[in-house]
């Protein structure tokens, strides 16, 4: 059974290297591991940068960085589902983070949040069918101070409501509402 996923996956490894060799992108990510000499240490770096290139890393994607790294593609992939920064799916063209750390919670992110997902139709982690809004959340964000907070396309938004989220987010979400 052993040398029959081992084969599959040198398959799979060698179908991603081929689909790279064409693409414009991967050699800007090689040159980026070059840079870095390769080392494993420039991992969050390098997904960085992949994802900066890609958008979103996708499993070819930490498949071929962990190839060329020389690292088990588990500990690339344990490395990019760790770190909130890094998504596995393309994003929508707006993303919405709602913050639920703790001071976020008490103050109603959840009530935030709740309301988004009705409005938008989707849930926490997923993106709206055409492709405008990513409803996202955060552990914490850091911004205890100004709870509950919403990050809207990069931009910390303080003391967010049901009402001022979905006021935001008119005509990010389908059909305008």
């Amino acid at each position: 059974m052993m040398p029959a996923l081992l084969n599959e996956k040198q398959k799979r490894v060698a179908a991603v290297m081929e689909h790279a060799s064409g693409d414009k992108r991967f050699k800007i990510l090689e040159a980026h591991m070059k840079k870095h000499q390769y080392r494993h240490d420039a991992l969050i770096e390098i997904l960085h940068k992949a994802q900066e290139l890609f958008g979103c890393l996708d499993d070819d994607l930490l498949l071929f960085v962990a190839y060329r790294l020389k690292l088990p593609a588990s500990r690339v992939y344990g490395v990019a589902t760790f770190y909130h920064f890094f998504t596995l799916k393309p994003q929508g063209r707006h993303t919405c983070v709602v913050c639920l750390g703790t001071a976020c919670y008490v103050k109603g992110s959840n009530s935030v949040l709740a309301a988004v997902e009705e409005k938008a139709g989707i849930k926490a982690g997923e993106t709206t069918p055409d492709g405008q809004l990513s409803l996202l959340t955060a552990r914490c964000i850091g911004a205890c101070g100004i709870a509950p907070a919403v990050v809207y396309d990069g931009t910390v938004t303080p003391r967010q409501t049901p009402e001022t989220a979905l006021e935001h987010l008119k005509g990010w979400m389908p059909n305008g509402h």
